[in-house]
């Protein structure tokens, strides 16, 4: 069934909004996928402050026009189109779309937008390659533990020593 001209402003209206808040855009070719696959990127992608929409290409690149500015949206994307929008995270777009793609061959990366800069194929998987803001945060954290720990299991080594000659 066609969409009328209001439901097609509707969605541009929507994907606009949802361009000019995001923090990175990973696209994918969705084509030969099943609807419980897709629900199940939606959910996982739902659960790191992601979303995942789906729209004909047409309505994505005359919002990415309007969102941001008349160069973007001239990049030509082949299939079917998904939108994995990041909200907290530049890099969990792309992270979603490739963990899900080394189990389905049927969904593949076509790149993405980090703020206004596009981001070919190649670019965005090796941006999924790379940690993630929390695997980042743990091992700074870690770095920053690591000598106290040492330090703390030296006492401990010592005061055993001392327990046991006693």
């Amino acid at each position: 069934m066609a969409l009328t001209k209001e439901q097609k402003k509707k969605i541009i209206e929507d994907l606009k909004e949802k361009i000019e808040k995001q923090k990175a855009i990973a696209f994918a070719d969705f084509s030969g996928l099943k609807v419980k696959d897709l629900q199940k990127i939606r959910k996982e992608a739902k659960g790191k402050d992601c979303e995942l929409k789906i729209a004909k290409k047409t309505l994505i690149s005359l919002a990415l026009k309007v969102a941001q500015g008349g160069e973007a949206g001239k990049e030509k994307l082949e299939g079917e189109i998904a939108l994995c929008f990041g909200y907290k995270d530049e890099i969990s777009p792309f992270k979603i779309l490739y963990n899900f793609s080394k189990e389905n061959e049927n969904l593949k990366i076509l790149g993405g937008f980090i703020g206004k800069e596009f981001l070919n194929k190649e670019k965005a998987i090796e941006l999924a390659k790379l940690l993630g803001r929390e695997e980042l945060i743990a091992q700074l954290f870690f770095a920053v533990k690591a000598p106290f720990l040492g330090v703390f299991n030296t006492f401990q080594r010592n005061l055993s020593i001392l327990k046991v000659k006693t």
